[in-house]
């Protein structure tokens, strides 16, 4: 008897213990710092990555956030998509709050935006969502946020010409993974210049191997919420599609010199779980190796 009750105990403590990592993941981020080198850069910058907020607040107006992102000083801000959520139902949801709260960082620094699956699910769906969605477009775009919703702009002064990718919605589909036709982004970006710095926001990132064989020098993504449970050793359990143990789950990845910065994000919708797996902001170190 007293063997069972020492078990009966230990399990109690354990699942306490695993609710605890979960709300804490679940209401706090870190910052995660990584360093690009390129020749083609003509000076050094920083760049803040942020993706999968999903309508998450951080305190009032998102200022913990907000005042994390000021602390580390970036020159430029890239969103990677899902800001919002599609699935919120209204009067639960903070579209307006995200949208003020873009707009408020547009406002201080350069900010370029890509959507992510749930942007443009909203968009296409129309009804109360998509108007949500044109107004936070509108509150964002009026700011100074530049969207790229499948156009690039070119950063002269940095020699960094800066792609945002917006992927049909069949490019995310679950557990079959549909192909990525070789030719996808020359038909979308035309020819990637290879003088310039090719800067590619993409928020699906299975698609990697396709972005750098387009000649992205550096791709930014989501998405896959860092696996939502992280296990020593083995990494992110399960991605948004339904794969375990996805290729990308979090952190840089190389093909040759080609780099995927791939954010964990900062909050998660349908299942409220973050273990072992708290939010995450990128500040990327943009370093030029110009002679």
């Amino acid at each position: 008897m007293i063997y069972l009750i020492l078990i009966l105990i230990l399990i109690l403590i354990l699942a306490v213990a695993v609710i605890a990592i979960i709300y804490h993941d679940m209401n706090n981020f870190v910052i995660r710092k990584y360093e690009i080198h390129s020749t083609k850069l003509t000076k050094d910058f920083t760049f803040c990555l942020l993706s999968d907020l999903h309508e998450k607040m951080f305190g009032d107006n998102n200022e913990r956030l907000y005042d994390a992102i000021c602390k580390n000083s970036p020159d430029i801000i890239l969103i990677a998509g899902d800001m919002l959520t599609a699935f919120n139902e209204h009067g639960n949801d903070h579209y307006d709050e995200i949208g003020e709260f873009v707009a408020r960082l547009s406002s201080k620094f350069p900010v370029y935006a890509a959507n992510g699956n749930h942007e443009t699910k909203m968009d296409i769906l129309g009804g109360l969502r998509g108007r949500a969605y044109k107004s936070y477009e509108d509150k964002i775009t009026k700011a100074g946020c530049v969207l790229l919703r499948n156009e690039s702009i070119y950063l002269e002064d940095l020699n960094v010409e800066v792609n945002g990718l917006e992927l049909e919605r069949d490019y995310f589909r679950k557990v079959v993974k549909r192909e990525l036709p070789n030719d996808y982004l020359e038909n979308v970006f035309g020819k990637a210049d290879d003088s310039r710095f090719q800067v590619l926001i993409a928020h699906n990132p299975i698609y990697f191997e396709e972005y750098a064989k387009w000649g992205a020098d550096l791709t930014v993504s989501g998405h896959v919420h860092g696996g939502i449970i992280r296990l020593p050793f083995l990494g992110g359990v399960i991605s948004p599609a339904m794969v375990l143990f996805p290729k990308y789950d979090g952190g840089l990845f190389k093909i040759g010199n080609k780099s995927l910065i791939l954010s964990r994000g900062l909050s998660t919708h349908s299942i409220p779980v973050r273990f072992n797996n708290p939010g995450e902001v990128c500040m990327i170190r943009m370093l030029s190796d110009k002679k």
